[in-house]
């Protein structure tokens, strides 16, 4: 059986089909860590901090605890299941700038192991 890819700890550049998937805001304000990242180098748009924008999807991290992630990540997961020609970088959302650990963030996940073009970050 093959090793299932995750995702590298920095990504620099995107194939024509993968999508970077960063921690994001609710006012889209991509102002430090992989939601700059996005912002600069894969599309994402300042104002938007919910779904794909360009060759990224934002998660909102930072409204609260996490179970106020939860609902972003299942519709984030549904949309990949809806978009099998896209494959999904997961970032390790919501474990800098937000402040969770990757403990806290990583079960949110659980249902994404099933989702073959989602590539979650080692560990998760």
């Amino acid at each position: 059986m093959q090793e299932k890819r995750t995702t590298p700890e920095n990504i620099t550049s995107l194939a024509p089909n993968e999508i970077f998937v960063f921690g994001s805001n609710l006012s889209g304000m991509h102002g430090g860590g992989a939601a700059w990242v996005a912002y600069r180098k894969f599309g994402a748009i300042m104002g938007q901090g919910v779904g794909l924008q360009g060759q990224s999807y934002g998660i909102p991290t930072m409204q609260g605890g996490v179970e106020t992630i939860r609902p972003y990540v299942d519709e984030f997961i549904e949309f990949a299941k809806k978009n099998p020609e896209l494959t999904f970088l997961v970032t390790r959302i919501g474990c800098g700038i937000a402040g969770f650990r990757d403990e806290e963030i990583a079960p949110l996940f659980e249902a994404a192991h099933e989702v073959e073009n989602i590539v979650l970050p080692p560990h998760w």
